[in-house]
């Protein structure tokens, strides 16, 4: 029954280490990091609601961006938002804010160069801020 019990617990361990989510890391500025496009992209909800895109390298640092370009949908199905970003610096910054709501559906398409495939993501822009990271939701680097 002790060797039972045992082999349940060290299976349990197995496979809950299997499962386990990926470390998520956040970007310079604290805003989530995409990383489904090369370089990497943190997408970032500044303080007057408009999005921030700062491009990204291997080391974590931000990068100038080069030919990329990006477009955001978000709010509701209805009637959505769509943000068109221009440079600013070394980011591109949205020439719009979000929709105005605390948890915002959100379609980012970024386009590494032109005439690429571009590169969706889809996620809730969640304004809230997480307890124990201290990052906004979208941008939480806890495994809950």
């Amino acid at each position: 029954m002790i060797k039972k019990l045992l082999l349940l617990v060290a299976a349990t361990a197995v496979l809950t280490s299997a499962f386990a989510h990926e470390q998520k890391i956040a970007g310079p500025n604290g805003g989530r990091l995409i990383t489904s496009v090369s370089p990497r992209v943190e997408f970032l909800v500044t303080a007057d609601r408009k999005v921030q895109l700062t491009f990204v390298d291997a080391a974590g640092k931000a990068i100038a961006p080069a030919e990329q370009s990006a477009t955001v949908t978000s709010g509701d199905r209805s009637s959505p938002t769509t943000l068109t970003f221009t440079r600013q610096g070394d980011a591109l910054v949205s020439n719009a804010p979000l929709p105005e709501g605390r948890i915002v559906p959100t379609v980012v398409q970024l386009t590494p160069a032109p005439g690429a495939k571009p590169v969706v993501e889809r996620f809730n822009v969640n304004l809230a801020v997480c307890a124990e990271c201290k990052h906004a939701e979208y941008a939480c680097t806890c495994g809950h």
